[in-house]
């Protein structure tokens, strides 16, 4: 495993507990101390991406799907986190608000992943068609968008909470079933439109 993937894992481990720790602060968490994470959150990256790259060795597609899974954790913290941020700011929680919420959200993390995927997860380095690229990149994570908003509008606004949860937790669950969903869609995309070596991206399979 190369410098490059530790860092990375752990950097990306990093930026996921700073996000997730201020979101669970949010929800009131408290079944354990959150400082762990900021340790144990890079620490499960590294180890989760090591133990891919052996893996990975007969089956390369396990590695790149390790590192792709690191980078969108640390995305979808990031698209949690922001979420977070601006609900608090805004004291909106449901209704037609949420959608532009969400919406900023989702883009702010559609920018952070489209460089960690670019640079770590896909190592796509054709220069040339940088512009289309990303075309391509915005296209695909705009779905995404569309995708994860509407879900998060219809469970969040016409579905009432259960079990008894607020307003904002019954929100972060229709974002972890919105998230998972596109994150599927994102990889589907990402690997076979957007950093395909058709389309001047270089994948982990071709370089391993």
């Amino acid at each position: 495993m190369r410098k490059l993937d530790i860092i990375a894992s752990l950097v990306l481990g990093e930026i996921t507990a700073i996000f997730a720790v201020f979101v669970l602060q949010e929800l009131n968490f408290n079944l354990f101390p959150l400082a762990v994470l900021f340790v144990a959150l890079p620490v499960l990256a590294l180890l989760g991406v090591y133990i891919a790259n052996i893996i990975g060795r007969k089956i390369p597609i396990i590695f790149q799907f390790a590192k792709y899974a690191v980078a969108g954790a640390a995305n979808t913290a990031v698209d949690f986190g922001v979420l977070n941020i601006l609900m608090f700011l805004t004291n909106t929680s449901k209704g037609e608000k949420i959608i532009i919420l969400n919406s900023v959200a989702f883009l702010v993390a559609v920018i952070h992943s489209y460089l960690w995927n670019k640079f770590w997860t896909f190592k796509s380095t054709e220069k040339e068609n940088s512009a289309v690229q990303f075309l391509q990149f915005l296209i695909v994570s705009l779905i995404a968008v569309l995708i994860n908003g509407a879900i998060v509008y219809i469970i969040s606004s016409k579905i009432n909470p259960v079990f008894g949860l607020s307003d904002v937790a019954w929100t972060n669950i229709a974002k972890v079933v919105a998230t998972v969903i596109s994150l599927v869609w994102n990889f589907i995309g990402y690997k076979f439109i957007v950093f395909n070596k058709k389309n001047g991206g270089i994948s982990d399979i071709q370089k391993i």
